[in-house]
């Protein structure tokens, strides 16, 4: 018996399974999240060479950054599909997507900050890895507002899908400045990616924590998708049926 993945890219049939993936990755998200900072804060080394205990940001700071750049590439690929394929339900994942995004965006600047302050002696320093991840942040609030802008949401979505489009090449950048191959050339107060270096427990609480924005980044965006639907569709029958029963 074959399962028909396509018949779920229409609106009303996913909305009858996203409560339930919703359901699923909250939970996965919360263990994870219980999991991960447990072994953050009980199972690493108390000193990190000379940076002591605020090293614990990474728990935060490098999962958020990681999500705020993975979020942008579905962005752009659900983006697109719609503009390929004139899906709606396409458009409609990419603007589910940009604020969970943009959130994970601002948070890698903030807590980034926090570490700024205390390794280097500054909260901000115009360097590329920062720059980039504020360019970024602002693009995702430029396709927000876009998408806010035009009361038609056919217009809308086709001229903020090419936003994201044009905006991509922000995310080979933002690598590029944390791993460039020759550090000279990308001289800047943020030290180069170091995983190979980090402490086994260490990484593994970053990656757990990883793990768990990831899950509470599907339950989120999916929650959202719910409701823009039921927006979108509000004139069909069956999504009039699902707002009155909630009433």
């Amino acid at each position: 018996m074959s399962f028909n993945w396509f018949k779920y890219s229409s609106p009303a049939s996913f909305y009858g399974i996203s409560h339930s993936i919703i359901k699923a990755a909250s939970g996965i998200a919360i263990i994870l999240c219980i999991v991960g900072l447990y072994w953050g804060f009980a199972k690493t080394p108390d000193i990190l060479t000379d940076q002591k205990e605020y090293y614990r940001i990474l728990f935060i700071h490098v999962p958020a950054a990681w999500m705020s750049m993975w979020l942008y590439v579905t962005l752009v690929f659900w983006a697109v599909t719609g503009l390929i394929f004139n899906t709606r339900l396409s458009y409609m994942m990419a603007a589910a997507t940009a604020p969970t995004g943009a959130l994970f965006a601002f948070l890698t600047i903030w807590t980034g900050a926090f570490w700024g302050k205390t390794s280097w002696g500054v909260w901000w320093d115009w360097d590329p890895r920062m720059t980039s991840m504020l360019i970024l942040l602002f693009i995702y609030i430029g396709y927000i507002a876009l998408q806010n802008s035009i009361a038609d949401t056919r217009r809308a979505d086709r001229a903020s899908a090419l936003l994201a489009l044009v905006g991509v090449i922000c995310i080979p950048v933002i690598y590029l400045s944390i791993n460039c191959p020759d550090p000279y050339q990308c001289a800047a107060l943020h030290q180069q990616s170091s995983l190979k270096q980090i402490e086994k427990n260490i990484l593994i609480a970053m990656f757990i924590m990883l793990f768990a924005t990831w899950a509470y980044s599907f339950a989120i965006i999916t929650h959202r998708l719910r409701s823009i639907i039921l927006e979108r569709e509000k004139r069909t029958q069956w999504a009039q049926d699902i707002v009155r029963d909630k009433a």
